[in-house]
């Protein structure tokens, strides 16, 4: 799974953050459903791997995928883009 992304960046109101680890199907499914979103409003994306980091491990450990917006966790282990996306409306 990618590190990061920027794509959108220039016109982004919002962050947000995929926590995840490789082969992890939820994972996977999150990505995709914020990809979706993104196709509408434009935000950064940042890929955490939590396997990358022992203090991101014990935070997270099984619980991911996490979303953050803007450094708050809005979703844990699933995301809609539905959802998503009226989370970041409303924050603009």
């Amino acid at each position: 799974m990618r590190e990061s992304t920027e794509r959108g960046a220039e016109t982004a109101t919002s962050t947000v953050v995929l926590y995840s680890r490789e082969d992890c199907c939820l994972c996977e499914d999150a990505l995709r459903e914020i990809e979706a979103a993104r196709a509408s409003v434009p935000f950064e994306l940042r890929i955490v791997d939590v396997d990358s980091d022992p203090e991101l491990v014990q935070r997270y450990g099984h619980e991911v995928p996490v979303v953050e917006i803007d450094g708050r966790k809005a979703f844990k282990y699933r995301v809609t883009s539905r959802e998503l996306l009226r989370r970041l409306r409303r924050r603009s």
